[in-house]
């Protein structure tokens, strides 16, 4: 009996540890040890994710969530979370489901999400940088910037590796796929864009220059280049900061207005200049309102015009060989004066347009040609050069005349002002009190100095280089014919004499006899 019922508490026991094991099992608890923490909270931006046996777990679920979030992104994306494990001793407790705290995890993570940045190309050609998405996308660009000098397509733009950069930095290199073809069997291909057109120079290779006929030579687009260095630099930024890729095409090869200056050259006049330019002579006057009063302005050698043109973002440098049956000019001899200054010329020989048939590289900057080669020619008319001895000496200054006063009349056609006055006014009048300081606008000789009729006092000043400055209804002089006089030195007191509505300074600048507009010269 006694072990009838020894042997049922023992069964009892059994059963009671064996059922405490398996609840323990089932339901998750972690039983207690006695002195040590084996019970594990984890925090991520104060959100309970759950609760684990040991702190490896929670790392583990925590490397895994962020890792999840993250790759659902093609860039690098950045979060903002703090994550704390807390620790605690306890007999029991129940454990959090993994897949339950790994989409807790992931749930913080997508809300503390701060920013993604995504793999990106920014392109940069001259002052201009747009950034695109990826690899294809700047060569869909870059080719579409040749595109319009690139018929059928025989040029290709490619990314290559920078030699010598970093090595995210790209840049673009035109290949030939024409050659590229013929060269698949393994032959060296040459380089592309304007190295091209350097190797293809000359007399075609196995030839002598007495056996090269036009035949010889094929016709067409042979180069094609960027005018601005094209780097790309590869990296990561905000979705929101890559530029789509249809405005990008559209600001690469939409034409914008560019300014630059012209030099004047001998020859040169208003309409060569507009049609050579391709721009309006009333732009020109409307851009260079200081220097050309009307389409009948005087040029002066070296002086410069603001042109603008319209330009495309990136310019394309491209070659073309053509067959040319035309009329030409020699070029302008030009015999130098060291004795002249640059506004005195002297023509010697007057030019006379020859004829000639020529195989020509053409060398264009977007549309407008830059330079011309001929490479073999047949001379029909002998073109005759113009042959002009020019100055080279740099002309003197020229100041304003007096500090102050108002522009009551400029230079040119106007309507009189007073009964007898002219309609043509040879010089620029400086409403100002009489009495103001007038001042030789340059070093000279005076050549005249006292009434002058309708001009009242007068002083009339020789310069260097042929011309000439006037200085008219003066209340008093102060110098003498045949006194030298230097530049900002008083010479008179301004007045109201002669022919005059009221207190000014007539003044005028004659260039060998003929009057010209003071405000282009006056520096």
């Amino acid at each position: 009996m006694f072990f009838s019922k020894k042997r049922e508490f023992i069964f009892i026991v059994s059963s009671v540890i064996t059922i405490f094991v398996c609840f323990i099992w089932v339901h998750g608890y972690s039983p207690f040890s006695e002195g040590s923490d084996d019970y594990f909270h984890m925090y991520i931006n104060d959100v309970k994710i759950g609760d684990f046996s040991s702190e490896r777990d929670a790392e583990d679920l925590f490397l895994e969530a962020r890792r999840n979030v993250a790759s659902g992104y093609a860039g690098m994306a950045f979060m903002d979370f703090d994550v704390r494990i807390e620790s605690e001793n306890v007999l029991t407790g129940e454990l959090t489901p993994r897949d339950e705290a790994l989409a807790a995890a992931e749930q913080v993570f997508v809300t503390s999400l701060r920013e993604t940045l995504s793999p990106s190309y920014t392109v940069k050609m001259g002052d201009y940088m747009v950034t695109l998405a990826g690899k294809t996308e700047v060569e869909t660009l870059l080719n579409e910037a040749i595109e319009r000098y690139n018929p059928g397509g025989r040029f290709e733009v490619r990314l290559v590796r920078a030699p010598g950069s970093e090595f995210n930095v790209l840049t673009a290199e035109i290949v030939d796929t024409f050659t590229e073809k013929d060269n698949a069997g393994g032959l060296e291909m040459p380089e592309g864009g304007v190295q091209t057109y350097i190797s293809a120079q000359g007399i075609p290779e196995g030839e002598d220059d007495s056996e090269v006929t036009f035949q010889d030579y094929e016709t067409g687009l042979i180069s094609i280049g960027f005018v601005e260095p094209v780097v790309i630099a590869e990296g990561y930024v905000p979705a929101s900061q890559l530029t789509d890729l249809s405005v990008a095409i559209e600001d690469v090869t939409k034409e914008h207005e560019t300014a630059y200056e012209y030099t004047i050259v001998s020859g040169d006049t208003l309409s060569g200049i507009s049609l050579n330019l391709n721009i309006a002579i009333d732009d020109l006057l409307a851009l260079n309102s200081d220097k050309l009063e009307n389409a009948n302005s005087t040029l002066h050698i070296n002086d410069t015009l603001v042109i603008t043109v319209p330009e495309p973002e990136l310019s394309i440098e491209h070659v073309e060989r053509n067959y040319v049956d035309e009329d030409y000019d020699a070029d302008v001899i030009i015999i130098p004066r060291d004795d002249w200054y640059t506004t005195e010329t002297n023509v010697l020989q007057q030019p006379s347009a020859g004829h000639h048939r020529a195989i020509v590289d053409q060398h264009f900057i977007n549309d407008t040609e830059s330079e011309r080669v001929v490479l073999i020619e047949e001379i029909d008319i002998e073109a005759v050069p113009k042959i002009m001895e020019r100055g080279t000496k740099i002309p003197p200054t020229y100041v304003k005349p007096i500090y102050g006063g108002r522009i009551s009349s400029y230079f040119g056609y106007r309507n009189a002002p007073t009964a007898g006055a002219t309609t043509y006014h040879r010089g620029i009048d400086w409403a100002t009190p009489t009495g103001t300081s007038v001042m030789a606008s340059c070093g000279g000789t005076v050549v005249q100095a006292g009434w002058s009729g309708s001009y009242g006092y007068m002083v009339l000043i020789q310069h260097p280089g042929g011309m000439q400055t006037r200085y008219a209804h003066l209340s008093r002089i102060n110098v003498s014919v045949g006194q030298t006089v230097s530049q900002g030195e008083v010479i008179a007191r301004s007045g109201n004499t002669g022919r005059s509505t009221g207190p000014h300074l007539h003044f005028e600048m004659i260039m060998n006899g003929t009057p010209v507009n003071p405000l282009s010269y006056l520096s």
